[in-house]
């Protein structure tokens, strides 16, 4: 009989196991996602910056598996699992399992701050960088209207916490479009820059990668006119401002937070199996602590087996990607019986782009900065995109907006529910 193997979460990881395990006799495969498709989350602040299309980085499920017998796709949410009955929940109903993989990754790490979690906008997934993207343009055309300057001032400023390689990205994209789109497509908004701010509590940005990366992103981000706050953190946002740890206060309508990440929650697991950072433990096989069926990958496992890790390894896009592929090699190897390979990462390198023709790369051939650096940045981005056809769309679209400075995707989109009470409150004021 067939093996069933459930999949929660299509990202890097449940994607790549998915792909492995396609067209492999004896096994059958569930995956389960909330979204229909695949994306991918390196380049979503592109997307929140109007500079690619949402369809030029996601690609349908059902598309990926077409001709794929035992490969079949589930749209819902996880919300439970029973690991004495192999049944796993959702918001769709249940499956039953043989095997189940946990690969949902995580969500937005607000370390209990409510006014944040209420308020500041997340860059998560697709659905996150277009509200970012609304409100960055909203704001614009609201600013173009107003005749009060302190009003037109915080329409204007954009507060990023986070200095990783998202808030990294972020604040340059901002820039670039302060620099070459504001006076062109707002013409009312020549003398009223936009204002972006990144903030960290660390005392430096980028900071899993070498000092060098660090020295040449501050730089090159304050050049662009970002204004950078190190060693002081986010406390609050309310009334339009925000308040640092340092007692400083920014005006600001929008606060876009990047600020780290926890795992999202894998209920009906053992409690030995789960830590504090909600992260699940895992052996060197991915199997769970506790369990004899249930396996976890990428973000949302840790694993203290692999020597050259000794406290887990770092919840990024390679590793999501290895374990997958290797866990899918390990299934069938217990189909057949034969001895399983535990897990060792390859560590690739680290990259962050800073803005156009500018960008660091901690390669395993060495160190690069520079235009050298955006341009490996460039091509090691477009190898993982799901369908050549996107890969082809992007590359058009990177190397016409790279050459004209002026991309034509700022689309104020709404859906029509979210459009229609926003006319029925302004009739409401009037």
């Amino acid at each position: 009989m067939k093996k069933k193997i459930v999949i929660i979460g299509g990202g890097f990881g449940g994607m790549n196991l998915a792909k492995n395990l396609a067209g492999v006799k004896g096994i059958e495969v569930v995956l389960v996602d909330r979204n229909n498709y695949n994306y991918f989350p390196p380049l979503i602040y592109q997307v929140a910056s109007s500079f690619i299309e949402p369809s030029n980085i996601s690609y349908p499920f059902r598309k990926m598996f077409q001709g794929k017998d035992n490969v079949r796709f589930y749209q819902g949410t996880f919300l439970s699992v029973d690991v004495e009955q192999n049944s796993v929940q959702t918001s769709e109903g249940n499956l039953n399992y043989d095997y189940l993989v946990f690969a949902q990754g995580t969500q937005p790490n607000y370390f209990g701050l409510s006014s944040i979690s209420e308020k500041a906008l997340p860059l998560k997934n697709i659905n996150d960088a277009l509200k970012i993207r609304n409100t960055i343009l909203n704001n614009m055309e609201q600013a173009c209207k107003t005749s009060d300057a302190a009003e037109r001032r915080k329409l204007m400023t954009f507060v990023i916490a986070g200095g990783g390689p998202t808030g990294v990205e972020l604040s340059g994209m901002l820039s670039e479009m302060n620099r070459n789109i504001r006076k062109k497509d707002y013409p009312e908004l020549a003398n009223d820059p936009m204002h972006v701010y990144l903030v960290d509590a660390a005392h430096t940005l980028l900071g899993t990668m070498s000092q060098k990366s660090q020295q040449e992103t501050l730089a090159s981000l304050t050049e662009l006119g970002v204004n950078i706050k190190l060693s002081v953190a986010v406390k609050n946002f309310k009334d339009d401002v925000v308040y640092l740890s340092n007692e400083e206060q920014i005006t600001a309508k929008t606060l876009i937070w990047v600020s780290g990440v926890i795992a999202n929650e894998a209920k009906g697991l053992p409690e030995t199996a789960v830590l504090k950072n909600k992260r699940i433990a895992v052996n060197e096989f991915n199997l769970v602590t506790g369990t004899t069926n249930v396996f976890a990958i990428g973000d949302i496992c840790y694993q203290d087996t692999d020597k050259a890790f000794p406290n887990g390894h770092p919840q990024v896009a390679q590793v999501a990607i290895q374990q997958g592929t290797l866990l899918g090699k390990n299934f069938k190897k217990i189909i057949n019986g034969k001895q399983l390979k535990p897990f060792r990462y390859a560590d690739k390198g680290s990259m962050a782009i800073i803005s156009k023709y500018k960008a660091v790369a901690e390669l395993p051939v060495g160190f690069f900065k520079g235009f050298i650096a955006w341009w490996l940045w460039l091509v090691i981005h477009i190898l993982p995109i799901a369908g050549f056809k996107n890969k082809v769309k992007l590359v058009c679209s990177w190397l016409w907006n790279f050459i004209s400075n002026d991309p034509t995707l700022r689309l104020i989109i709404h859906p029509q529910k979210q459009q229609a009470e926003k006319v029925k409150t302004a009739d409401n004021k009037n």
